[in-house]
C-alpha cells in the first residue's frame, strides 16, 4: 500500500510543480538576456503610461499597440539597468531620499501628501521610490556613455556661433523616430522609409501626432506622445532646423534621414525669449575619491562625518585642506569660486539646483568621486560672449547627445538577446 500511495504522492506533486512552472512561464512576457519582463511589470507599467497620456490629455493608442511599446520600454530599461550594475553605479538612500522630497516640494506637497497623492493613482510609495532609484541610475548611466562618446572642439563653437548668432527662436515640437539599425541593408533601409511614409499617412489621415508617436516611435519620448518640449534652435539638428523654419504651428515635416533614421517633426509652438540672466554660483568643495581601497560607501561615510562636524561649527576651509582630495581647491579651504551652474557635471548641477545659500548639500557623486558642497552665494549676471560659448557647447554636446543615446540604445538593443512572449501574456 505504500509504494502506491508514494507513487500517487510523487505524481500529485509533478503535476503541481509542472502547473506551477507553466503559470509562471505564462506571466514572462520577455526574456532580455538573463533577466525577464513579468506580465505583472508589464501591467504596472502599462497603468503608469495610460495615466500618464491622459493627463497629457493624449488619445491611447489601441491596446496591442501601446502594449508593444510599454514592453519595448521595459525591455531596453532592463538592457540598461544591466549596464549601469555591471558599471557600479549606484543611488544610495541620501540621494534617493533628496529626490523625493524635492519632487514633493515642486508640487508643493509635504511627504506625507505626496504619499497620498501617488495612493490616489494605485501608486505605492516604495514603487515609487523604486522608479525614481531606476531613473537616476538610467539618467547618470546616459550621461557617463555621452561623456565617453562626445566631444565638442573649438573649431565645431565657432561655426556654431557664426552660424546660430542671428536666430534666437525657440521651438516647441513633437517628435517620431522610425530607427535604422547600424549598418542597416538596403533592404532594412527601404523597409525603414515605408514605416515611415505610413506614419505620414497616418498623420495626413488626421490622426494625433502624439497618439502616432506613442503607438509607432521608436525614440525613448513614444510615450510622452513624442514631446520634446521647448528646444532653442541651437539644440536642433541642422537638418531639422532648416526643415521647421518655415513650418506653421500644427505642421509636420517629411521624414528627415538622420544617422538614427527617419524623423518626423511636428511644429506645436514658437516663441522669442527675452534676455536671460544666468545665475552664478559661488560654491565650495570637498572630494573624496574612490579607488581600490576606499569604496563609494566609505567615501560616503566620510563625508556624512564631515558634514556633521561642519553643522557642529567646524571650520568648511580647515576641513577641506584635510580631507579633500581635489589638488586644486584644497590649498584654497575648497573655494571653487563663482561658476556657471551649466559648466558643471550633471551630478553636481543636481545638488545645486535648489539648494539654498550658505547650506551643505548631502554626500553626492560625480565621476571625479564624492563631494560635499556649499552654496555661499548665488548672483544674476548677463549673457556674454564667455557664456555663449559654454552655451554653444552645451548646446553642440546635446545636438550630438540626441543621436548618440539613440544610437547607443540601437547597439544595446541589437547585441542582446532578446525573445518576446506577449502572446503568453
Amino acid at each position: 500500500m505504500i509504494r502506491p500511495l508514494l507513487a500517487s504522492l510523487l505524481m500529485t506533486l509533478a503535476l503541481s510543480v509542472a502547473k506551477a512552472e507553466e503559470v509562471l512561464l505564462e506571466r514572462i512576457v520577455a526574456l532580455v538576456n538573463e533577466d525577464v519582463v513579468l506580465a505583472s511589470e508589464l501591467e504596472a507599467e502599462l497603468a503608469s503610461v495610460t495615466a500618464e497620456l491622459r493627463q497629457r490629455d493624449v488619445q491611447i493608442p489601441p491596446d496591442d499597440e501601446l502594449r508593444r511599446q510599454v514592453l519595448e520600454r521595459l525591455v531596453m530599461q532592463t538592457l540598461q539597468m544591466n549596464v549601469a550594475e555591471r558599471r557600479g553605479i549606484r543611488v544610495d538612500s541620501a540621494t534617493l531620499d533628496s529626490t523625493v522630497r524635492r519632487i514633493a516640494d515642486r508640487n508643493n506637497l509635504s511627504l506625507t501628501g505626496l504619499r497620498d497623492a501617488l495612493s490616489e493613482q494605485g501608486i505605492d510609495m516604495a514603487r515609487f521610490r523604486e522608479q525614481m532609484r531606476r531613473d537616476i541610475m538610467l539618467t547618470r548611466l546616459r550621461q557617463e556613455e555621452m561623456d565617453e562618446r562626445v566631444d565638442v572642439t573649438d573649431q565645431e563653437i565657432e561655426q556654431f556661433l557664426e552660424r546660430n548668432q542671428d536666430d534666437t527662436r525657440e521651438y516647441r515640437l513633437g517628435q517620431i523616430l522610425i530607427s535604422v539599425p547600424e549598418a542597416a541593408s538596403a533592404g532594412a533601409i527601404d523597409e525603414a522609409e515605408d514605416r515611415a511614409r505610413q506614419v505620414m499617412e497616418r498623420l495626413s489621415a488626421g490622426e494625433s501626432f502624439a497618439r502616432v508617436a506613442a503607438a509607432e516611435s521608436d525614440a525613448r519620448n513614444a510615450l510622452e506622445g513624442g514631446d520634446l518640449g521647448w528646444r532653442p534652435a541651437t539644440e536642433l539638428p541642422s537638418v531639422a532646423t532648416d526643415a521647421i523654419r518655415d513650418l506653421e504651428p500644427g505642421e509636420t515635416t517629411e521624414p528627415l534621414r538622420t544617422p538614427a533614421g527617419f524623423q518626423i517633426y511636428q511644429l506645436q509652438e514658437t516663441r522669442d525669449p527675452d534676455q536671460r540672466l544666468i545665475e552664478q554660483v559661488n560654491v565650495r568643495h570637498i572630494l573624496i575619491e574612490t579607488n581600490e581601497i576606499v569604496t563609494d560607501q566609505d567615501a560616503q561615510l566620510r563625508l556624512e562625518s564631515l558634514r556633521e562636524r561642519l553643522r557642529q561649527g567646524a571650520s568648511f576651509a580647515d576641513l577641506a585642506r584635510s580631507n579633500s582630495d581635489d589638488p586644486t581647491t584644497a590649498t584654497q579651504g575648497g573655494e571653487l569660486g563663482w561658476l556657471n551652474p551649466g559648466s558643471l557635471p550633471q551630478g553636481f548641477q543636481n545638488a545645486l539646483a535648489e539648494l539654498p545659500i550658505g547650506e551643505l548639500s548631502q554626500p553626492f557623486q560625480t565621476r571625479a568621486g564624492w563631494h560635499l558642497a556649499e552654496v555661499q552665494d548665488r548672483r544674476q549676471r548677463d549673457a556674454g560672449d564667455q557664456l555663449a560659448r559654454e552655451e554653444a557647447a552645451e548646446a553642440i554636446r546635446e545636438r550630438k547627445a540626441a543621436d548618440e543615446v539613440e544610437l547607443w540604445l540601437r547597439e544595446l538593443r541589437e547585441e542582446a538577446y532578446i525573445e518576446i512572449r506577449l502572446g503568453n501574456a
